[in-house]
């Protein structure tokens, strides 16, 4: 639906805001990359890592931008929006543009170090199979009821114009609830802002992005941003009772409702009994403090699926679907791309794609995948996204050598780092926890390379981890995203090795 919207009522969203020019112009669309403005667009110029807005403003204007959101006054005769932080400001301006949406959605958010992608996953499909129309904004795609957008952009909480844009086309189609990532970098960002939040569910606070955060104290303080929101709307907050984070983090729910769940049997709201594994899948029965209990046959993999999956369950019934259609509809969960996901084109060895990427994500993944293979070796593909956790690199490395039978160290993102320095970081962690060089320790610049090589290796009944890439569809070199596909990839060697491919 066509929207319009004049300045002035633009900037009367945002407090404090200074309005410049003709305040009756109108604006149709706002975006804050110069490249995609169109005629009628307000022009947001956001300060960036790497870029500055307001050094585009002249290309949003020759393509035709209506107005601009900046934090100086331009030399222009265009209606301007002057605010101290454009990004700040943002939310408000986006939220009043497209009327409010999350006034008539219901909005679930889901934060946590791990596990997001695979609860709003669940989440989704519990809901929907309970007969609600969702929508979903999350790290491998957007969806909005039954269309599904994959998601290219790699940013798992999109800016906050993006935000408010999908949630009011979710609302005009109808949905009854929408479901978010909420990544810290989303919440200390205000890409969230002006965002009501019925549910808000943390999955786990481990450590992640303190390159960004600086801190475990501020990542985590950025995570409770989305239980605060929470308790403005007097919704309900989920909170995983085994990790130490989740649990400290709790306080930010203040008047909140809070639901507790555990996969280990701890004192909590939700728990899960009688846990058992096998070759389909997880099977465990889920117990709501003693009011009811239903039996799941999880056709996903791994303690932590487990949780996620309690986690998913327990936001259903924050928003009042029956324990016994939440059993039913986990017990029919799809597959989440690039999440223990199966290659196999007749090899006799297992080669498992996950997208594992921090030291307890691959801690969980590699003991899942050695219980799994406990008579074959277990061979480890991974690398560090460059300009991300130093510190966790040496980390990545001891799990891989502690936990794996050889690995092959590689690149995963170096962006503006030398390739060889990261994959050095890591190996040092290795070798450290007793891998051998030229042995149980490879190291491939290429990440290509090295998947052929831990391909070579592999022996039948060997399993091969392709860690950190997951469902992501470019390696990002510089400012260059090269395409990449890691499954096509992995079943292009084993075809060329001359495997018969017998399952897509």
């Amino acid at each position: 639906m066509l929207r319009s919207t004049r300045m002035r009522a633009l900037a009367a969203a945002t407090p404090q805001s200074r309005l410049l020019g003709d305040g009756d112009a109108f604006v149709s669309g706002i975006t804050y990359d110069s490249r995609a403005t169109r005629t009628g667009d307000l022009f947001a110029a956001l300060r960036g890592a790497d870029f500055d807005g307001h050094a585009f403003i002249r290309d949003a204007q020759a393509r035709g931008a209506a107005g601009f959101l900046v934090e100086d006054a331009l030399p222009l005769d265009f209606p301007q929006i002057l605010v101290s932080d454009t990004r700040a400001a943002l939310p408000a301006v986006s939220a009043a543009f497209f009327a409010h949406p999350s006034r008539e959605l219901g909005v679930i958010g889901i934060t946590g170090t791990d596990g997001k992608t695979t609860t709003s996953y669940l989440i989704d499909h519990i809901l929907k199979s309970s007969g609600l129309l969702t929508g979903m904004i999350g790290t491998v795609a957007i969806r909005i009821g039954d269309q599904e957008i994959l998601h290219p952009s790699r940013q798992t909480t999109p800016e906050s114009s993006d935000i408010q844009r999908l949630m009011r086309e979710m609302a005009d189609a109808h949905a009854a609830w929408a479901i978010l990532e909420a990544t810290s970098h989303g919440l200390a960002l205000h890409r969230l802002d002006c965002v009501r939040f019925r549910v808000g569910a943390v999955t786990n606070v481990t450590q992640e992005h303190l390159d960004f955060h600086g801190s475990v104290e501020r990542y985590r303080r950025a995570k409770g941003k989305l239980l605060e929101r929470v308790a403005e709307e007097q919704g309900i907050a989920v909170v995983n009772a085994d990790d130490a984070g989740a649990r400290d983090i709790a306080r930010y729910a203040g008047a909140a409702s809070v639901l507790t769940y555990s996969a280990t049997g701890a004192a909590a709201d939700l728990r899960a009994d009688d846990v058992r594994f096998d070759a389909t899948g997880s099977l465990f029965a889920i117990d709501l403090s003693g009011t009811g209990r239903e039996d799941v046959q999880l056709p996903l993999l791994g303690d932590f699926n487990v949780a996620n999956a309690l986690c998913a369950s327990a936001v259903a019934i924050a928003v009042g679907v029956p324990l016994h259609e939440i059993a039913l509809a986990l017990s029919d969960a799809p597959a989440i791309p690039g999440r223990t996901a199966r290659v196999d084109v007749g090899q006799p060895f297992s080669v498992i794609i996950d997208y594992a990427h921090t030291p307890q994500a691959m801690e969980k993944i590699m003991r899942l995948l050695r219980l799994l293979h406990p008579e074959g070796r277990l061979i480890t593909v991974f690398g560090s996204a460059g300009e991300r956790d130093i510190e966790k690199r040496p980390i990545q490395g001891a799990i891989a050598a502690r936990l794996g039978d050889i690995c092959v160290i590689t690149s995963e993102d170096p962006r503006f780092e030398d390739a060889d320095a990261i994959i050095a970081q890591i190996a040092d962690g290795a070798i450290a926890a007793g891998a051998v060089p030229g042995e149980t320790l490879h190291r491939r610049t290429d990440r290509r390379d090295a998947i052929q090589l831990a391909m070579e290796l592999a022996s039948p009944g060997d399993c091969v981890l392709l860690a950190g890439k997951g469902h992501e569809a470019s390696i990002i070199w510089g400012r260059e995203k090269f395409p990449w596909d890691e499954t096509g990839v992995a079943r292009d060697i084993l075809l060329d090795t001359g495997y018969p491919e017998i399952n897509f």
